[in-house]
């Protein structure tokens, strides 16, 4: 394979690359538990929202808010994750053949 080639293809990779972080930009996952706190997170797995229903607020257990928060972060992380693989498949299916 020659050089240029070579370069082309790695152009065409880096720029499906940052289509993928677009699209993934432009997505969304929500993570939630109980239905008493919910997680919205992009597609690349930083956090854009967070609910939490008044219900679960009780100034003598802050313990069960903690474990609810976390409860809805992993989730939301994992479908993130998820999603993150799911759109780097598919942009590497486009580029089948490349390599």
């Amino acid at each position: 394979m020659d050089m240029k080639k070579l370069m082309k293809q790695m152009q065409r990779a880096q720029t499906a690359a940052a289509e993928v972080q677009d699209r993934l930009a432009q997505l969304s996952v929500e993570g939630q538990a109980s239905g008493l706190v919910r997680v919205t997170m992009s597609g690349q797995g930083k956090i854009v929202s967070l609910s939490i229903d008044p219900a679960a607020v009780d100034p003598s257990d802050p313990e069960t808010l903690e474990d609810l928060l976390l409860v809805a972060i992993r989730e939301a992380e994992a479908k993130a994750e998820a999603l993150q693989q799911q759109e780097t498949q598919r942009s590497l299916g486009s580029l089948t053949g490349l390599i």
